[in-house]
């Protein structure tokens, strides 16, 4: 039987894998911290900052006017072929889907988000990327390590949450919520769909927020098993895009999902973040 000392040694190991993966997942070539900009689009044609055309939206596309000397690529074509100028109609673009262009090395992300279209470049050169250190976290823990029973709703509820730019809202199903206790007292979180299938993800605050952790949420990916029960590892609470740069539009927390205790587990505030000018 392993010591407990080999136990809190097995459980950082498999930690700092896992984590390691994650970190080199953000900091990706074109992952959030390459976001320059976030640029909401209407149905008057404007420039975008670092990127060729004038764009706007209406409805669920999104139109993009190319003059002679501008090119873009999408889905494996230039949109400008012969050099005279273009006019190109992208979509439809439904709720949380993405389409995404080509600019030398900048990758541009063309989404609806909360009912807006959306356009967000992603730029390796970014400095928040090039200079980014890693994130902080707590010493990965048994005690934030808890079993869950998985309360299954009748039917998916619709939830609609705020986000972390003002007059966005997103909706999200919850199947389910999660029922624990943590600290000797009984929680229950509500869990929205994973972001793969068969996983459950949920997102919280606890009294960290604010102080040692990122105030608006955390994010915690939760796999059921078939009896209906789950472990909830706080350890993997990871910060959302939000929490290093304004250019995101993360959702909030539903209400209920504040945990009235400090829960020392998982990420913690990053070293930099990057403000809208």
């Amino acid at each position: 039987m392993s010591s407990p000392t080999e136990t809190a040694s097995d459980l950082q190991n498999s930690w700092d894998t896992w984590h390691a993966a994650h970190e080199e997942q953000r900091a990706s070539e074109h992952g959030f911290l390459a976001v320059t900009g976030l640029h909401f689009l209407d149905a008057e044609a404007r420039p975008v900052d670092g990127i060729p055309g004038l764009w706007n939206a209406a409805d669920d596309t999104v139109t993009i006017t190319l003059s002679a000397l501008e090119r873009l690529s999408w889905d494996g074509r230039e949109l400008n072929p012969d050099g005279t100028g273009s006019t190109s109609v992208l979509g439809p673009i439904e709720e949380r889907d993405a389409l995404y262009l080509e600019h030398g090395p900048v990758l541009i992300e063309v989404v609806r988000r909360g009912g807006f279209l959306v356009v967000r470049p992603r730029d390796p050169r970014h400095a928040l990327r090039t200079s980014y250190p890693g994130t902080p976290a707590f010493p990965a823990s048994e005690d934030f390590v808890v079993p869950a029973r998985v309360e299954y709703f009748a039917e998916s509820q619709s939830v609609t949450v705020g986000a972390v730019v003002e007059g966005i809202e997103h909706v999200y199903e919850a199947p389910a919520r999660l029922r624990f206790e943590l600290g000797g007292v009984e929680h229950v979180l509500t869990a929205f769909n994973g972001h793969t299938p068969g996983t459950l993800n949920v997102l919280f605050t606890d009294l960290t927020s604010g102080d040692t952790t990122y105030p608006a949420n955390r994010s915690l990916t939760v796999t059921p098993a078939e009896d209906g029960t789950a472990v909830v590892d706080f350890n993997r609470a990871v910060n959302l895009p939000c929490a290093y740069t304004d250019f995101a539009t993360c959702p909030l927390p539903p209400a209920g999902n504040r945990l009235p205790v400090a829960v020392e587990a998982g990420e913690k505030l990053p070293v930099q973040r990057e403000a809208a000018a």
